[in-house]
């Protein structure tokens, strides 16, 4: 018995031992479970694994198949320029977190492969979409070095200015074949835009055109009594604002303008502009429901909440808050979170579904899961502060 033994426990300890190296060396992602089907103020949850897990999973199950972009849906292959922006945009964040290496090589794949899959070029037809890569390639050159992101930046911002014009009294048009057309989502992000590239590189002429642009926008879609914001004027050719529009990313990239704008001045005044907004839309019925941002549904809408949850989070770190409007940010971001993690993430799959306080029931587009990845991001850092 003993000579028959000692060949097979040595052919299991070496299985053993080849199965512990491939998986030692491959990239997984970690289903984690919640501790069951409720909120719990008491459980300690290991953010930075999870958003590690969505990651991953987001890389492999959205990445096409020439691994230029990242598609609609598992099956659907169309390439969206500002979903894809986001995803720059999280891959940034991952790499904040962690400083593996890997995410620098899948930022620049992907920048190279918009650029190839748009014709070539950075520009677009979108005045907004163009501000999203912008953004992201500027985050990504400030921790890659790579000129790519910073030449890219610049090409973009150069295009973007050419959609201001003095109809509605100012700002930025939403799109080159609708001049006349002004909303919050094309000119929220050019003042973050801009008040960063003038940090970046000390550019007088964009820190001006930061200020006027949020003039033009604080005066014109922000509600005076709440500072609720609206999305936009004249769409329809009548001057009319959408107020009946109320999103949530509306409500998120106001909140960064004015905070970028408090950053880079020190003018209080916007700085209580931002936190106004951001109170008022973490209480706002049509923004939030019981402490939850809304469903905004799929397609382009299931990106606005991460938006949102972006730039609330920064505000959540700004150091001159108040206690009590830091701790209550940061408590919002956590209880959706938490909320988010709990009920609305599948298993095994690690998809997040446009409702955060249920399971997806449909196939999740990238954009409804780049929401997801962003709010797990945002707690992760919060909670390693």
């Amino acid at each position: 018995m003993t000579h028959t033994r000692k060949p097979v426990n040595l052919l299991i300890n070496y299985l053993v031992f080849i199965l512990v190296l491939f998986y030692s060396c491959k990239e997984e992602a970690i289903i984690l479970y919640p501790p069951d089907d409720t909120v719990n103020p008491e459980v300690v949850y290991p953010w930075e694994e999870i958003a590690d897990s969505l990651q991953q999973t987001t890389n492999e199950i959205y990445r096409s198949t020439d691994g230029r972009y990242y598609k609609q849906n598992e099956e659907n292959n169309t390439f969206h320029y500002w979903w894809n922006a986001h995803m720059l945009d999280v891959l940034v964040d991952g790499y904040q977190r962690t400083e593996n290496e890997n995410y620098i090589q899948r930022m620049r794949a992907l920048l190279d492969g918009m650029k190839e899959t748009n014709d070539n070029t950075y520009p677009n037809h979108f005045y907004d979409d163009m501000e999203w890569l912008a953004l992201s390639s500027l985050r990504a050159y400030q921790v890659s070095n790579d000129e790519a992101f910073l030449q890219a930046t610049s090409i973009l911002w150069d295009d973007i200015q050419t959609g201001l014009n003095d109809y509605q009294g100012g700002g930025i048009a939403w799109k080159k074949d609708q001049l006349d057309y002004k909303n919050t989502p094309a000119n929220a992000p050019a003042i973050i835009l801009a008040c960063r590239l003038y940090t970046d590189l000390n550019n007088e002429q964009d820190l001006t055109l930061a200020q006027t642009l949020y003039e033009w926008l604080k005066s014109t879609l922000v509600d005076p009594a709440n500072g609720i914001v609206w999305d936009g004027i004249n769409r329809n050719g009548d001057g009319e604002i959408d107020k009946n529009w109320l999103f949530t990313y509306n409500q998120g990239v106001f909140i960064g303008a004015a905070h970028e704008l408090y950053k880079v001045t020190g003018d209080r005044t916007y700085l209580n502009d931002a936190v106004r907004t951001a109170n008022t839309a973490i209480s706002h019925p049509d923004i939030t429901v019981g402490g939850i941002l809304k469903n905004e549904n799929q397609g382009d809408g299931g990106l606005f909440k991460g938006i949102m949850i972006r730039y609330l989070a920064l505000l959540a770190e700004e150091q001159t808050l108040t206690d009590a409007d830091r701790i209550r940010f940061q408590d919002f971001i956590k209880f959706n979170a938490e909320t988010a993690y709990t009920k609305a993430l599948s298993r095994p799959a690690l998809l997040f579904g446009p409702n955060w306080e249920a399971q997806p029931d449909e196939t999740v587009d990238l954009s409804t899961q780049l929401s997801g990845v962003m709010l797990i991001e945002a707690a992760a850092r919060l909670s390693a502060q």
